[in-house]
């Protein structure tokens, strides 16, 4: 199966959801939460990311995460990322509660293709304070691919991890998995990169990136927004742009990058942390790309 065929299916076999210009969404990916170790690139950026979601949680926005949300690779046990992210989970738990979240597995959580794992792994958690097990998101589903569908022009936006157009990483990921969890990981730690990994081999994010392009020409430049790559993108909508976005990812070094949806409109929006005159530190969002009407991307 080609990479053009497995795009072509998370597509048809995508989540829709309807929306109009009132409804804001909040898109990030590749988070890779991991056990606080080392190793985990998510935890220097644990800070910025509760902070963002705390903000989009409380002005009203639906929160869609593009995959690898969990690093299930070189973690053997969930409940290590659980412990590690308790106050992150508990947030998402609050978009849940409201049916405002959304999730997309992605290569390092693929095994959330399995709605059994995700059962075992969302349903309930053990509260110390309480000394019992409570529910926590006993629900929640996992999809490959959503659609979301503008209710008044029926333009449609399909958002997906993007490993699909990465052929050791969707059909080989299981050997990957194995090779970073045996060798790559214990190497992180003393800074040797993965050399296989499209987020850390700049000639593997062209290979993905244009085969992701060549399906959106080949369907009509239908807007695609992925993760993966870890690389940002925002295309310009002139007439002959193809209509590729990415939303970068958590483990950037100190900031976090996200697709915003609000209002008929998208934006490529960045988190960090900044100084203030005083000194004192805060987290700031800036635009990485000013809002752009939706409607100016045509097919």
């Amino acid at each position: 199966m080609s990479s053009q065929t497995r795009l072509t299916r998370a597509y048809q076999q995508a989540k829709r959801i309807s929306f109009n210009n009132q409804d804001k969404f909040i898109l990030f990916s590749d988070c890779h939460r991991g056990d606080g170790s080392f190793a985990d690139d998510f935890a220097n950026n644990r800070n910025i990311y509760f902070h963002a979601l705390k903000q989009y949680l409380q002005n009203g926005f639906q929160y869609i995460e593009l995959g690898d949300g969990d690093e299930l690779w070189e973690n053997l046990f969930f409940k290590d990322i659980f412990e590690s992210n308790k106050n992150v989970f508990l947030l998402l738990q609050k978009f849940y509660l409201q049916n405002k979240l959304h999730m997309i597995w992605g290569n390092h959580d693929m095994v959330y293709r399995n709605p059994n794992i995700v059962k075992k792994n969302f349903s309930e958690y053990f509260d110390n304070t309480e000394g019992k097990k409570l529910p926590l998101m006993p629900h929640l589903q996992f999809y490959e691919g959503i659609v979301l569908q503008h209710a008044e022009t029926g333009q449609e936006l399909f958002l997906t991890h993007g490993h699909q157009a990465d052929f050791m990483n969707y059909v080989g990921w299981k050997l990957n998995k194995f090779l970073v969890r045996v060798l790559w990981k214990p190497l992180q730690v003393w800074g040797i990169k993965d050399p296989t990994s499209p987020a850390k081999n700049y000639l593997e994010q062209i290979k993905v990136e244009r085969r992701i392009k060549q399906w959106i020409v080949n369907n009509k430049n239908i807007i695609t927004i992925v993760g993966h790559t870890h690389r940002p993108h925002f295309p310009s909508p002139t007439e002959n742009a193809i209509n590729y976005f990415n939303d970068g990812s958590c483990v950037h070094p100190r900031s976090i990058t996200g697709i915003e949806i609000a209002e008929g409109t998208i934006a490529l929006v960045k988190w960090f942390i900044d100084t203030k005159d005083d000194g004192t530190l805060q987290i700031v969002k800036e635009y990485i790309e000013v809002p752009r009407k939706l409607s100016d991307y045509r097919r």
